[in-house]
């Protein structure tokens, strides 16, 4: 099934028990609130499809995996409900990642901002190569990464967390994410759709029961997620709304 537009396109196809799941938008791969329903929609429907047993989300084309959200829509909200609305996107779509039965392999082809490093950190298993450079840079808009924060810091921990939130203007390298725990694989960009493949494969060969049970077990202690990451979404939303964050959002449109 496919779907396409002008706020980005999204694509699944199936190999066997194999469902890729592909998303793309011409900004970077960046995420209006559209894309991202329809990407938690494709998820929820996937979880329940008893033909697939393992899940590949990947971005288009061969430079950006994701720049997060839509800066355009950003600067849309005019009020805290808009902003929470905005927000909640993200919010659903990792409580569906986190709450899928099917384990969901990350291919990270390059570099990922703010929400797309949220993602990346929902998936049960990522690869990803050296192109693959991350950075949080929420506060130098006037925000922070307060929705994605649970699914980073349960990845690579508070600390890590932290500096990269801090230094929001950094880029942290692909090298500095794997050792800390949001790539399980660092691969040269040649081998990556085979390694992805091949791991997908081997895993899908497996008890189909006991890949759901090992994702419950992944993912136990994170019940409260429901409504903490909804809670944290009014929080952005009202900040983008304060006037640092309104000028900062113009300037990095410039």
């Amino acid at each position: 099934m496919s779907s396409e537009n002008t706020k980005g396109s999204l694509e699944t196809s199936f190999q066997d028990t194999i469902a890729t799941v592909q998303f793309g938008h011409p900004a970077s791969n960046s995420f209006p609130r559209e894309l991202l329903n329809q990407l938690t929609t494709e998820i929820n429907e996937l979880s329940r499809n008893e033909n697939v047993s393992v899940i590949i989300l990947k971005s288009q084309g061969t430079k950006a995996f994701c720049s997060g959200a839509s800066f355009d829509e950003l600067l849309q909200v005019e009020n805290e409900e808009q902003g929470a609305e905005f927000f909640s996107g993200f919010a659903h779509l990792l409580n569906a990642m986190r709450n899928c039965n099917k384990l969901i392999i990350g291919r990270v082809q390059g570099k990922a901002v703010g929400g797309g490093v949220g993602i990346i950190a929902a998936c049960d298993y990522t690869f990803a190569t050296l192109l693959s450079d991350v950075k949080l840079s929420e506060l130098a808009i006037g925000i922070g990464p307060f929705v994605i924060e649970p699914a980073v810091s349960r990845k690579i921990g508070k600390t890590a967390m932290a500096e990269m939130t801090l230094a929001a203007e950094q880029w942290k390298t692909a090298e500095w994410a794997f050792q800390k725990g949001l790539y399980s694989v660092l691969c040269d960009a040649s081998n990556l759709d085979n390694d992805v493949q091949n791991f997908a494969k081997k895993l899908s060969s497996y008890n189909p029961e006991a890949l759901q049970e090992m994702k419950k077990i992944i993912w136990v202690g994170t019940e409260q997620w429901e409504s903490l990451l909804i809670e944290r979404a009014s929080i952005t939303g009202k900040l983008v709304l304060s006037d640092f964050s309104r000028n900062a959002l113009r300037q990095f449109k410039k």
